[in-house]
């Protein structure tokens, strides 16, 4: 795991940086706001400790920087700041949790996990991914193996659906409540139509077709 270490005191900083190598955590420090932007902006990290007191840009200043920039990486204030429209204005501005100095080191780790794992589940729910499909609820991104897909809004939809079901049966009414919003009992050929334009982007061209009809019941999502 990878982690941004945004504090201007250095010896506090080298004294958290060294305990977290000592937890095998790979750390990058950064003493100054304007550093930190520099590296947020190129380098991925799976979470960032932010001062907010810092040279040259403020951790506010660093924070909106972030939410402008659509960057999901968990972020955990560190900072002595502790009065309660601090940590609610950090906290409104993006910033994951708040931990006032001084702090213990082991509550300190016990957040980072936290975070971590939060992201984690985050991660799944957001990246969807099946044999050598993949979905990217945030970038509205699909593909197959390394070929990206274009699909409509409603294509995208429907393929969330088989993705969120993959292995399971889906039959067209529950198709037709869950991704296009029409009482079942409507007569309507949109979900065939729907079904065979998906079908023609992440199936014709390739050796293993992943939707599947199974007649009776519905369609599924599976390999061969």
């Amino acid at each position: 795991m990878r982690i941004l270490l945004v504090e201007d005191d250095k010896v506090l900083s080298d004294q958290i940086a060294k305990r977290l190598r000592e937890l095998n955590f790979n750390v990058a420090q950064t003493f100054d706001g304007e550093e930190a932007l520099n590296y947020i902006k190129y380098e991925p990290f799976d979470i960032i400790i932010l001062d907010l007191m810092l040279p040259k840009v403020h951790g506010y200043s660093i924070l909106e920087t972030i939410k402008v920039k659509d960057i999901n990486t968990p972020i955990l204030i560190l900072s002595a700041k502790s009065e309660i429209e601090d940590k609610v204005r950090g906290l409104s501005i993006g910033a994951d949790d708040y931990l006032t100095k001084p702090f213990s080191f082991p509550e300190l780790i016990a957040r980072i996990n936290a975070l971590l794992r939060r992201s984690k589940k985050l991660q799944d729910i957001l990246k969807l991914k099946y044999e050598d499909l993949s979905l990217d609820v945030v970038k509205k991104e699909v593909r197959r193996g390394e070929k990206k897909i274009d699909l409509t809004a409603k294509e995208f939809d429907l393929l969330k659906y088989f993705l969120e079901n993959a292995e399971k049966i889906v039959t067209r009414n529950m198709i037709l409540e869950n991704v296009f919003d029409i009482d079942f009992e409507i007569e309507s050929n949109i979900v065939d139509v729907h079904i065979h334009r998906l079908r023609e982007k992440i199936d014709k061209k390739f050796e293993k077709k992943l939707i599947h009809t199974i007649r009776g019941f519905g369609y599924v999502l599976k390999s061969d």
